[in-house]
């Protein structure tokens, strides 16, 4: 599976694919409308950039007591009732006079119900596509993403000053209850991918063993921090440029989708290795420029270069699953989904609190900084891995040729009767 007609020939991938553009849409629309509420409420870039970011905060709880629950629920059932528990709170948080605690705690609640949607999702995806389409499957939700955030926060701007930021709510609610319907209509019923009850012990044991890798846990740093950094950067546009922060957005989306479509479909496997690093630190160097502050054109242009890394975390997902057993991928997306929208909460909370006490654009300036820090230190974790296995490779492929490399480097009985 090697081209796009190919992925969408894929029996259910055109539903799922829709479902996950439908409700990227009412996230990116909602978003902008509460962060827009909630700033013209407060004039705080704190407030404004925690309503926009805050429900990451509940992922990692989720990630922690909930995840076990992703492979043990019917996949079409789960989805659909997240959506309409997602339209439901969006349009409590449209009720005029609803106290700001009250927006707050709604909007952690909604966190931690999605920290079910990537496992939920993701896994599906390794159901509906065979193992060498998973990461070009992977890579056009990617797309998705950029192309639904370009459109959703042009159209979110329009619809904040057309219908005021409450009827956008409204309308990202009614988003929401259209993802439930393609849902339902355009997925097959399945069983749970795992047997037994989730628990919150199954989830911490499962976890603890992806953790306790320091390969992976490397990978899981580098896709978490250096991204929820910038991610804060982001959460400063409504305060740094009120009027134009759904240009500013609208841009950075364009970036990351042509990251993501040269990167997961024209670069071969050969270069992506070296291509990681520095992907990665252009996630952050262009908002460097920031510390001057630039004019608007200057800053978008930093914007847009710099979102053209977030391509840097579609390689590391494969670096991930390199290093991840088969039966594990789904806990193990699920994990990196969650920790990357925690550390998206704790980037938007750093990037308030410092612009609270300096300016939107000297904390944008810090935040980068930070950012590259951080790659600089988990490089040497991350270098090229000595027999990265193929994507692309089958499972019937991949075991004959294990079973091939067994028999011709046995290992002596003297040195096995050893091995504890």
């Amino acid at each position: 599976m090697r081209t796009y007609r190919d992925l969408f020939r894929a029996p259910e991938y055109t539903p799922l694919f829709a479902s996950f553009t439908v409700q990227g849409s009412a996230q990116t629309v909602s978003g902008l409308a509460l962060g827009t509420l909630v700033y013209d409420a407060t004039r705080s870039p704190l407030l404004s950039a925690l309503s926009m970011f805050g429900g990451s905060f509940a992922q990692m709880a989720g990630a922690l007591t909930l995840l076990s629950a992703a492979d043990r629920l019917p996949p079409r059932t789960a989805l659909a009732c997240m959506a309409l528990l997602f339209g439901a709170g969006t349009a409590v948080l449209a009720v005029p006079g609803l106290p700001l605690a009250a927006l707050f705690a709604i909007v952690l609640g909604l966190g931690l119900v999605a920290s079910l949607g990537s496992g939920v999702r993701y896994g599906l995806l390794s159901e509906i596509l065979p193992e060498e389409g998973y990461l070009l499957g992977r890579s056009v939700l990617n797309m998705a993403v950029g192309t639904t955030q370009i459109c959703g926060f042009a159209v979110g701007g329009v619809l904040v000053v057309a219908l005021s930021p409450r009827g956008t709510l409204l309308a990202g609610a009614a988003l929401y209850l259209l993802t439930a319907v393609v849902a339902v209509t355009g997925l097959s019923r399945r069983p749970p991918r795992a047997a037994g009850r989730p628990s919150p012990a199954e989830t911490w044991r499962t976890n603890v063993r992806l953790l306790s890798s320091a390969p992976r846990r490397c990978v899981y740093l580098a896709m978490w921090v250096p991204n929820g950094l910038i991610v804060g950067c982001e959460a400063l546009f409504v305060a740094y440029s009120p009027h134009h922060a759904g240009l500013l957005l609208a841009v950075g989306a364009v970036g990351m989708l042509v990251g993501d479509t040269v990167t997961g479909r024209f670069v071969p496997p050969r270069l992506r290795e070296r291509l990681g690093p520095p992907l990665r630190l252009l996630l952050a160097a262009p908002y460097l420029l920031f510390a001057v502050d630039p004019p608007l054109p200057l800053g978008a242009a930093a914007v847009l270069l710099a979102s053209v890394g977030y391509a840097a975390t579609l390689l590391l997902q494969e670096r991930l699953m390199a290093l991840t057993p088969v039966s594990l991928h789904g806990h193990a997306l699920g994990l990196h989904a969650s920790g990357m929208l925690t550390m998206q909460g704790v980037g938007a909370a750093l990037a308030g609190g410092v612009a609270q006490a300096t300016s939107p654009t000297a904390a944008m300036a810090i935040m980068a900084a930070a950012s590259v820090a951080v790659t600089l230190a988990l490089a040497p974790g991350l270098r090229p891995l000595p027999a990265l296995r193929p994507a692309n490779e089958s499972r019937r492929a991949r075991t004959a040729r294990d079973l091939h490399t067994i028999r011709t480097r046995r290992t002596p009985p003297a040195r096995r009767r050893g091995v504890q």
